[in-house]
């Protein structure tokens, strides 16, 4: 466990979806091109991540980093050694184009305590500085408040980089950590961050303001709570839109930081309507239909019992509306 972490820095980061060619294997150019189009260039202080140096004035277009098996990544439906190679080609690809800044967090969510230790170790190993970890799902009355205060310390005991709490419901059973738990694991010292995909603002808020910046990173996990959340204390936001949207996510953050709400809101709106409509859309499959369709690569291939989204007829003209803004920035 190290001795000094520090959480990842603030800013817009990206679960980035992992493409797979017609037989179902990582498709390695697919996943590169959509790992250089979010990555652009930006500019980091985390004291782990050498800078660039570059002018301020360039370091608005590009995502701080890129979640790698995360939800959107279809983490569950990949083998160990596949979760290990997404990581090393995103880091691999990143370093090769320039963009050493760009931080990698790792999904690393197991079903038991010592499968997610593995993941952990394998993330550090293929080359992340975070691992993100996801609650255990699979037996919800079991898990009281103490087995989860358990689980994610013994978690972040074993881990050879900082570990986040990942809270999803959707995808553990209904299992909704709450400010106490969170703010208890945030006293961890290699605990320095959390995502909350509940989009709960209230809970935010509560861990923003009991526990320091420094020491504890608040990040939501869906775009249509992105500039609230900001107004609340948050880091950034860690959410699905800006696969599609990268550029319109870090210009909402840049007007908030430059005082411009006004401005900030108007975007806002517009990321609230295209999130719904994502989700709407088949969430993992909707991206991939969407960025295949507007951006030149990938392909609408997920992995059962998932099914392919289609694009064509769809009600999503707010999404649309964002990707014709996007393409102006």
């Amino acid at each position: 466990m190290p001795t000094n972490s520090v959480p990842p820095p603030p800013g817009v980061y990206v679960p980035a979806v992992v493409f797979f060619d017609k037989n179902e294997e990582l498709d390695i150019p697919a996943i590169q091109a959509h790992v250089l189009r979010l990555a652009k260039v930006s500019r980091s202080s985390h004291p782990r991540i050498r800078p660039t140096l570059i002018a301020p004035t360039d370091a608005q277009g590009g995502v701080a980093g890129i979640l790698v098996q995360g939800s959107n990544g279809e983490a569950q439906h990949l083998s160990h050694d596949e979760r290990k190679e997404a990581i090393r080609v995103t880091r691999k690809t990143l370093d090769e184009n320039g963009f050493e800044q760009v931080v990698i967090i790792a999904g690393t969510g197991g079903q038991s305590t010592r499968e997610t230790k593995k993941l952990c170790a394998d993330a550090a190993e293929a080359g992340a500085a975070f691992c993100l970890v996801l609650t255990p799902g699979v037996w919800p009355p079991l898990m009281t408040k103490d087995k989860i205060l358990r689980f994610h310390r013994e978690v972040a005991d074993a881990s050879p980089i900082p570990t986040m709490v990942y809270n999803f419901p959707v995808v553990t059973a209904g299992l909704n950590l709450d400010s106490d738990i969170i703010g208890a694991l945030a006293l961890h010292p290699n605990i320095v961050g959390t995502k909350l995909s509940c989009g709960n603002v209230g809970k935010l808020h509560r861990l923003t303001s009991s526990v320091p910046a420094s020491k504890f990173a608040t990040f939501p996990g869906v775009s249509d709570v992105f500039l609230q959340s900001l107004v609340s204390g948050s880091a950034g936001l860690i959410g699905a839109l800006p696969n599609v949207a990268p550029k319109a996510h870090v210009e909402v953050y840049r007007l908030y930081k430059a005082g411009k709400i006004q401005e900030a809101e108007k975007i806002q709106a517009l990321l609230g309507h295209a999130d719904w409509e994502l989700g709407s859309l088949g969430s993992i499959g909707g991206i991939k239909a969407v960025v295949s369709k507007h951006f030149g690569y990938g392909n609408i291939n997920v992995r059962g019992p998932l099914a392919p989204a289609e694009v064509e007829g769809a009600s999503i003209g707010k999404l649309e509306e964002l990707i014709a803004y996007e393409k102006t920035l």
